[in-house]
């Protein structure tokens, strides 16, 4: 009782569940305890802080580039009778501009990296090709006036950063000129065109508007085809971005009729998610697969795990409670399957809702937040979901941000993620044990499963399992049985002995009596009158005689 009442690595205060700037909304461990709101605008003014380091690296570049460019030039206008002294001046001077020119690459790749437009036409490239006659003619005589690198990397950053983010440009060049990437023109599976089915019926009763969203939806997706290369953060950025523009434009046409708005956008999202799914789950640009394999060996080393440790308020004893139990288990499996991250967030939410019922079973009252953690985290040990750091990534990054902040979905999913966290830093102290007992468990030396329950398990009594009692009545039952079967094997392996050697005693006898008395076998008898030869002595027969009277 003492050990349930403890409760030291498992209590989560509620307000630590909420966003660090005290909004009041749901906070995030992966956007570092801040809800979406707050996590998008210190994104921002963190961008267009790196945008003005940038700008002024750029302009800084050029200065020092112009710079170089006017003394080489000097030197060369003073002294033109001097070509070896020239070819000798300009070998340093190129090295000088290889090394700058490679820095100068590198930053505007990043840059580009971050703020890609997001319009299909992508800003000029300078090819190998150019680059190369570049070199060949740096090395000649300095004809006319080339332009400067510092001057390519400022048009560069003004093609990015004066780009038209609205979705209407989008729209407008996804009419002209389409380039559809191979992902597009592929077969697309039965459930991407039930989606686009039920979409575009849903969208028939809005008429005019469900028009315009169509063709806005269809620009974004085709819009991202030209993406791939970016971060998963800048995906979700577009992502978070194209919600935000649609719900402003569905907030003005609805007049501030938040219900329909949120109606329209759950199935925005779930067209575009289903549409996005392959390319932005689990990109290749994170160690989401990784997180995902390094969290499964973790909840494996930690199977042995009870209840107890856990103080875990469910009892499985009970039908209801173990019935539960399995539907949680299930829900929070079952998230895997889904595509749009609304249908991943009503796994999560139905998980929890059949943990509360397990909970208000066993107690037989409303159960609390300091109930609910612990046995989540029993659910998520016991399941160990498939993909799980995948799947929480892909939610926070590009699910509706409104479901995250607010709600029971929202409040579900914060309490999944500091479930998860809790398993990542799982340690002696937070199950009440000593270190020497964790690493012993950690390592598999010995199972607290097979030691505590030893006695339950010989001696089963009313506070254990039904199920085991009835597993330890069926192994009694069966170690019977197999000492009256070995019983008769016995049995059986004797007689056989003993027939076999009565058998030979039997044997023996008759071979004795046999060479004591021999067996003499006497001819076959024959008539009477078989062997007198002398018939002619023989009287004759009698003849019978008649008297007459």
């Amino acid at each position: 009782m003492s050990q349930r009442s403890e409760r030291r690595g498992i209590h989560v205060d509620q307000s630590e569940l909420l966003c660090k700037k005290g909004c009041g909304y749901y906070g995030n461990a992966a956007w570092q305890g801040l809800c979406s709101k707050c996590w998008r605008e210190e994104y921002q003014r963190a961008r267009q802080k790196q945008i003005q380091e940038d700008w002024a690296l750029a302009e800084k570049l050029q200065r020092e580039e112009e710079a170089a460019y006017a003394s080489s030039h000097g030197s060369q206008s003073q002294s033109p009778a001097q070509p070896s002294q020239s070819q000798s001046s300009l070998a340093p001077f190129s090295k000088f501009e290889e090394k700058k020119t490679n820095e100068k690459t590198r930053k505007v790749t990043t840059v580009k990296k971050f703020f890609s437009p997001s319009s299909r036409t992508a800003p000029k490239k300078v090819s190998e090709k150019d680059r190369g006659d570049e070199e060949r003619e740096r090395g000649e005589k300095f004809q006319g006036r080339r332009e400067s690198h510092g001057e390519t990397l400022l048009r560069d950053l003004k093609g990015i950063f004066t780009q038209n983010w609205e979705m209407s440009s989008t729209t407008e060049e996804s009419h002209e000129g389409k380039s559809h990437s191979p992902s597009f023109t592929r077969q697309p599976s039965l459930e991407t065109d039930r989606v686009s089915r039920e979409f575009v019926d849903f969208l028939k009763n809005l008429q005019k508007p469900g028009r315009d969203i169509h063709k806005q939806s269809r620009g974004f997706i085709e819009s991202m085809a030209n993406k791939k290369d970016l971060g998963a953060d800048e995906l979700s950025e577009c992502v978070q971005d194209f919600y935000q523009n649609m719900s402003d434009r569905l907030m003005s046409h609805f007049k501030g009729s938040s219900e329909k708005v949120e109606r329209v956008m759950d199935q925005v999202e779930k067209y575009i998610m289903t549409r996005l799914y392959k390319s932005v789950f689990c990109p290749e640009t994170t160690d989401d697969e990784k997180k995902d394999l390094a969290t499964q060996h973790r909840i494996r080393a930690l199977h042995w795990v009870t209840i107890q440790m856990l103080c875990v308020p469910v009892d499985e004893e009970i039908p209801e409670v173990a019935d539960n139990v399995v539907k949680a288990i299930t829900d929070i499996i079952e998230m895997d399957s889904k595509r749009v991250p609304r249908d991943k967030l009503a796994c999560i939410t139905s998980c929890s809702k059949h943990i509360f019922n397990a909970i208000k079973v066993t107690k037989k009252e409303p159960a609390s937040a300091d109930d609910f953690l612990p046995t989540l985290i029993y659910i998520v040990l016991k399941a160990n979901p498939p993909r799980l750091q995948s799947n929480i990534q892909y939610i926070t990054r590009f699910c509706n941000p409104s479901r995250l902040m607010t709600g029971e979905d929202g409040y579900y999913f914060t309490n999944l993620c500091c479930a998860v966290a809790f398993i990542e830093k799982l340690d002696a102290q937070s199950l009440n044990l000593s270190p020497e007992d964790f690493e012993r468990y950690m390592s598999g030396q010995v199972s607290p499963r097979r030691q505590d329950d030893a006695d339950s398990w010989t001696h089963p009594s009313s506070s254990v399992n039904p199920l085991i009692s009835q597993l330890h009545h069926n192994l009694d039952m069966l170690s019977t049985l197999e000492k009256r079967q070995q019983q008769v094997l016995d049995g059986a392996l004797i007689l056989q002995t003993e027939l076999n050697e009565w058998q030979d005693s039997v044997t023996q006898e008759v071979q004795e009596i046999l060479e004591k008395f021999p067996l003499e076998i006497k001819p076959r008898a024959s008539a009477i009158d078989a062997e007198n030869v002398e018939n002619d002595r023989l009287p004759p027969p009698l003849q019978p005689q008649v008297f007459a009277g």
